[in-house]
């Protein structure tokens, strides 16, 4: 047995099997340390992927060559394209996953992956060792407000402590070293769930918590918080009647997460809607002074955008009615998952409330709905490649650094595992911006920002949102992926074909002239505007009547170009037609975009001591203080730095 690997992942959710892939890919000699490995990317809540900016994260890890998309696909049992009425800025793909076929899809990829090592045990305790005192870079660079300074202080004064990872030690009493260690523990340090005045330590409903590992991290000078978060009831489906619900199919066309792989292939499943009632909130606030989140129990903050049903009806209290989504768990279980009643609730209250929804009449469950509570660890202490600022080596992704949501995770674990790699190698970190990525944007806002709640994406917190569309990450990403020997040569010729293709299509219709009488009358049954004078083809294409696919009902050369695409047809005619219909909107956004990224392009990190600069906010002396940017555009990004304190230090630079 090998006790010596480059890179240690703990925790096997979606963080960690990213995380751990992404670094074996790159050459590290890999270990995967997780609790169970019959839960390997267990879906604690929701068995589903994607949805509004989570699906766009998604296709990002795929385009990286991350698995989350190919696992997503080989085990939908429903998938539709939200936000279909709005721009494809806003489209976002979701799919409902069979869960057990998600675990071991997930595991089949893990014991295959080369230099991949996995051992079942819980680590209790993180190893860390002092480094010598290295100088400060401030003095070393001799920047004037240092050395303005410089009489006054000693060397000692003007060094630092560090620390640096030598390894992980485990409940077992296993030993294991390693420079780089990624900790993506999701809920399980410490980990503490609520059902009404019932407290059980747990991370996750009938699982063990991580105790220790959390004290021995902050022993290092990390700082750690608690957040909650929560999950519904599962329904036994042979009880509902679903004659009383509302059916909702799924999608069957061209679209999924993956741009390689098969199309689904498991049996589509529908989704069912109902809704509460005046009864049901009747039950459910006789029971709000047993809730744990209103009682003083649970002190910690749970996320915004997700609350239990209690939640909804203390702040929304004039509704009157919420709608449910009921789900299924998986193609072969009678399982179901309420989606909308998440709650803490005592049990008699989750269950007697249901029962007066007339298709719960005769309702069995599985088991209740919890709430738990875990720590997780500030985020601003982390660099954008997700390594901490304090301990050498350490990394984190996922739910400790107080986001929610499985896309979330996987997109900061694949980050975390390539760096680990890049670091062993002594390479650049990887690091995307905010106009390249959704996971860009993500881990930008959580080291700059921080978190006072649990974090999670939508397409509202990204200003690039029209850059940074489902249909183009691999557009973005693969190529820079491939250089840094993550994707693969397939996906990367597999891209390029697809860029030659779209890149063919935009050049026919920029040059095809179309004569007005010629195509007058199939415009006028299509409800377009008729020609006055020939035009190119082109501007045919950007009424919004109007796409390749009914133009090519009346332009037989159109037809047979679109005809000619052997592979991925209507993926490339619809990203084709998207850059064609928004080019204007487009180019301007990159626009904007490069004039931004003149301050990422301005370093700052220790350059400046904040505290001595007077002429700034005191507010922006003690955040910049903390957060230490990297670069001018990340301190404007800094809640409570101003245009004018920016001004100030571009003053300073003589920029």
């Amino acid at each position: 047995m090998e006790y010596k690997f480059d890179v240690i992942v703990v925790g096997a959710g979606h963080a960690g099997c990213e995380a751990a892939a992404a670094a074996a890919k790159l050459g590290a000699r890999t270990c995967l340390i997780t609790m169970d490995m019959n839960k390997i990317a267990q879906m604690s809540c929701n068995p589903a992927i994607g949805g509004i900016a989570k699906g766009q994260i998604v296709r990002e890890i795929d385009a990286l060559g991350g698995h989350t998309g190919e696992v997503t696909d080989a085990t939908a049992i429903q998938f539709r394209m939200l936000n279909r009425s709005k721009g494809p800025a806003m489209w976002s793909p979701r799919a409902q996953c069979d869960r057990a076929k998600f675990i071991w899809t997930w595991r089949e990829i893990l014991e295959n992956t080369q230099g991949l090592s996995i051992w079942q045990d819980s680590v209790e305790e993180l190893l860390t060792e002092e480094l010598p005192n290295a100088a400060c870079r401030v003095a070393k660079r001799g920047v004037p407000s240092c050395q303005t300074r410089r009489a006054e202080l000693t060397d000692a004064a003007c060094r630092v402590d560090r620390r640096s990872v030598r390894g992980v030690r485990t409940q077992l009493g296993v030993t294991f070293l390693a420079p780089c260690v990624i900790i993506t523990a999701g809920t399980f340090l410490n980990g503490l769930m609520h059902i009404g005045r019932t407290k059980i330590p747990g991370g996750r409903c009938a699982e063990l918590p991580s105790l220790h590992l959390s004290e021995s991290i902050a022993a290092c000078g990390i700082t750690v918080g608690r957040m909650k978060t929560g999950t519904p009831v599962r329904i036994d489906g042979r009880s509902v009647d679903f004659s009383l619900m509302q059916r909702q199919d799924g999608e069957t066309d061209f679209h999924k997460f993956s741009y390689m792989g098969e199309p689904r292939q498991l049996p589509q499943l529908p989704c069912w809607i109902t809704y509460t009632n005046e009864a049901v909130h009747e039950r459910l606030r006789a029971a709000l002074p047993d809730s744990p989140l209103y009682n003083g129990q649970i002190q910690s903050i749970g996320p915004r955008y997700c609350p239990s049903i209690e939640t909804k009806l203390v702040t929304f209290a004039e509704r009157t009615e919420h709608q449910l989504f009921l789900e299924p768990e998986g193609s072969s279980t009678r399982e179901l998952y309420l989606n909308g009643f998440s709650s803490s609730l005592p049990i008699d209250a989750q269950i007697e409330a249901l029962k007066l929804i007339p298709a719960f009449r005769n309702l069995q469950i599985y088991r209740p709905g919890y709430a738990i509570e875990y720590d997780y660890f500030d985020p601003t202490q982390l660099r954008h490649s997700l390594e901490s600022k304090i301990v050498d080596g350490l990394f984190m992704a996922g739910q400790v650094n107080g986001t929610t949501g499985y896309e979330e995770a996987a997109g900061q674990g694949l980050v975390a595992g390539i760096n680990a790699a890049r670091k062993l190698g002594g390479q650049e970190p990887f690091v995307m911006h905010r106009d390249q990525s959704y996971i860009g944007v993500l881990i930008d806002d959580l080291v700059t920002k921080g978190v006072d709640e649990p974090y999670r994406m939508f397409t509202s917190r990204a200003e690039y949102r029209i850059l940074l569309r489902q249909d183009d990450a691999d557009a973005r990403l693969t190529e820079r992926s491939y250089e840094m020997g993550l994707a693969s040569r397939e996906r990367y010729d597999h891209w390029l074909r697809k860029k030659q293709t779209i890149s063919e299509i935009e050049d026919f219709c920029s040059n095809f002239s179309v004569k007005a009488a010629l195509i007058n009358p199939g415009l006028k049954a299509l409800g377009s505007e008729q020609l006055q004078r020939g035009c190119k083809l082109i501007d045919l294409v950007m009424r919004p009547q109007l796409n390749l696919t009914n133009l090519a009902t009346l332009i037989p050369t159109l037809s047979d170009k679109l005809n000619s695409i052997k592979d991925r047809r209507e993926e490339i005619i619809e990203a084709a037609e998207v850059r064609i219909k928004y080019s204007g909107y487009i180019r301007r956004e990159k626009e904007i975009a490069e004039k931004i990224q003149r301050l990422e392009n301005i370093r700052i990190k220790g350059r400046f001591q904040y505290e001595d600069i007077k002429s700034l906010s005191t507010e922006a002396r003690q955040k910049l203080t903390k957060i230490d940017p990297e670069t001018m555009a990340q301190a404007s990004r800094i809640p409570g730095v101003s245009p004018s304190d920016i001004n100030v230090l571009l003053v300073m630079m003589n920029r």
